[in-house]
């Protein structure tokens, strides 16, 4: 006999396409994507009644706004106290790297401007010396932003209104004068509204995987730093663990091999705090895909070393693992200390909820791979002494530019090519539609959001002399030069 089940008949959309019940995680069938007043384009563009595209350009501080020292030593707070003379020597140095050391304190600034509330997963620290080069699991070298500490969920002028702030402090540090600094910032924001144009009109799947690294060049309009990327470039290929260990280790009596001292960045540990770091290793394959693990297994553990990172970083506890294969040839792995998000106390005030955070380690981890177009196949995370870490190579293949010794006519290409590489990132997580909608065709955003940009670089110049005049005051300990 046949099945008497009642057969039902399949129900035809408005297309003539079978009608599907909506599935979670996909969008409905018809949603108004062509273009209608229901669009995320069109609701993009609705949001400038809400928040106009002018209002970008304003900078107000609060009263409750800490000076720059105590910013500095509220953000010290939990990490190892020996090293934060280093990290104050660092901040010392320039504007710039004031700037590069205090993200918490730009959020603060950051939460009294407006925002759309369109959130993405942003960087939280996208200044313009966290980007760089990096090689892919061939081997070839791909250029995304590179430091994840600080990201979250927020919005994303946030990064934007950073990466600008932080061209101007560059350029003026370069040398450059005050229409070029402020020409980058523009550049900068143009590069962003125009790359998410291009990636709104997109199939999804394209806009996904771009932007190809051989055409970033000619779309940012950026020839004048092939030279200088081509130089970064060759750097980048040899900057490798290989590299790091013939300089970093030694041969022991036993035939395997050791770091060797070098104070006060790379320093040899105990024994046991040795053994607890080698032993949260056990923890971080369990994060890694499983095609991941028959190559770690055919590595063992060597040795492990303290090593002072960064300029926001510094302070944080981070660690070398030397790894060697059968034939002696190293693999460095960095154990660094994950802390919670400096942008995460200001969230609230512009909307954002802050959501619970299981491991850090997993949040900087996860973070990154939302926003990079390719990932680091080693990253992962674990738990040392009670305290979450991310865990990722080190040195591979990894160069960057250094935006405050571009020559005057590359600080403009650098900026285009570092906005359209922060719009395809924030295109992973927010609709580039959306987006697009909002940022508009004409440079009224631009405008408004490089007025800002050299605002905030004038008040970080402040912050700076007040910090430096602490520390000839002696009312700070700062080390310099290291």
């Amino acid at each position: 006999m046949g099945d008497k089940r009642t057969a039902v008949p399949a129900q035809r959309g408005a297309g003539g396409g079978v009608r599907i019940p909506a599935v979670p995680g996909f969008a409905p069938a018809v949603d108004g994507d062509l273009g209608g007043s229901g669009s995320p384009k069109a609701r993009g563009k609705a949001l400038r009644e809400k928040v106009s595209r002018s209002s970008h350009g304003t900078l107000r501080l609060t009263e409750d706004r800490p000076d720059a020292v105590r910013a500095v030593e509220e953000s010290s707070r939990g990490r190892v106290p020996g090293l934060t003379p280093i990290r104050v020597g660092r901040m010392a140095a320039t504007p710039f790297a004031f700037l590069r050391g205090s993200a918490g304190l730009m959020a603060h600034d950051l939460a009294g401007t407006p925002v759309t509330g369109i959130g993405a997963q942003i960087c939280g620290d996208a200044h313009a010396a966290n980007f760089g080069l990096y090689g892919d699991a061939r081997g070839r070298l791909v250029i995304d932003l590179n430091d994840f500490d600080e990201t979250v969920t927020g919005p994303w002028e946030w990064d934007v209104k950073r990466l600008a702030t932080s061209l101007v402090l560059a350029g003026r540090e370069a040398g450059a004068d005050e229409d070029v600094c402020r020409a980058a910032a523009f550049d900068a924001v143009g590069a962003y509204r125009r790359t998410m144009r291009l990636l709104a009109r997109l199939p999804v799947l394209d806009a996904w995987n771009a932007i190809a690294d051989e055409e970033l060049v000619s779309h940012t309009d950026a020839r004048d730093l092939l030279g200088t990327l081509e130089r970064v470039s060759e750097k980048a290929r040899g900057n490798t663990s290989a590299r790091f260990a013939a300089k970093a280790t030694e041969e022991c009596p036993d035939g395997g091999r050791r770091f060797v001292d070098a104070p006060p960045v790379l320093r040899r540990v105990p024994d046991a705090e040795a053994a607890a770091v080698a032993a949260s290793l056990g923890a971080y394959v369990e994060t890694l895909p499983e095609d991941r693990l028959p190559l770690l297994a055919r590595y063992a553990i060597h040795d492990v070393a303290f090593r002072v990172v960064g300029t926001g970083s510094v302070g944080t506890r981070s660690y070398v693992v030397l790894l060697l294969d059968h034939r002696g040839e190293p693999l460095v792995l960095q154990v660094k200390e994950a802390r919670p998000s400096a942008l995460l106390p200001y969230l609230p005030r512009v909307g954002f909820p802050v959501a619970e955070v299981a491991h850090e380690g997993r949040r900087v981890v996860l973070g990154q791979k939302r926003m990079q177009v390719v990932s680091d196949n080693l990253l992962g995370w674990t738990t040392v002494d009670g305290r979450p870490y991310q865990v990722r190579q080190f040195r591979n293949r990894k160069g960057s530019v250094d935006p405050a010794a571009l020559a005057a006519d590359q600080v403009d290409d650098y900026g285009r090519m570092t906005g359209a590489l922060l719009a395809r990132a924030h295109a992973h997580s927010a609709d580039p539609r959306l987006l697009a909608g909002y940022c508009g065709k004409n440079d009224e955003l631009d405008e408004a959001m490089a007025t800002f940009a050299v605002a905030y670089a004038d008040r970080t110049e402040a912050d700076h002399a007040e910090l430096l005049a602490a520390v000839r005051a002696g009312r700070i300990a700062a080390e310099l030069g290291v």
